[in-house]
């Protein structure tokens, strides 16, 4: 299976640290004092969002008959 690749937006502050928005999934922005720890929190704050988003899913399937296949973004 192939990685999906994201694509942070980032910014300098005035305060000196970096802020970045995951283009493809807008919800997840943090920041960081480099650009390596803005990287490793918005990876952060994107499996959270994305954890969140299935927990709802699945809430909204609960107690139905359904089935579940992988797909893969190439």
């Amino acid at each position: 299976m192939k990685n999906f690749k994201f694509t942070a937006i980032i910014e300098k502050g005035e305060n000196g640290w970096y802020v970045g928005q995951v283009e493809e999934v807008p919800e997840a922005i943090s920041q960081g004092r480099t650009i390596a720890e803005l990287k490793e929190n918005l990876i952060d704050a994107l499996q959270m969002i994305l954890s969140m988003k299935r927990e709802s899913v699945n809430q909204q399937f609960e107690g139905r008959k359904t089935i579940k296949r992988k797909i893969e973004l190439a």
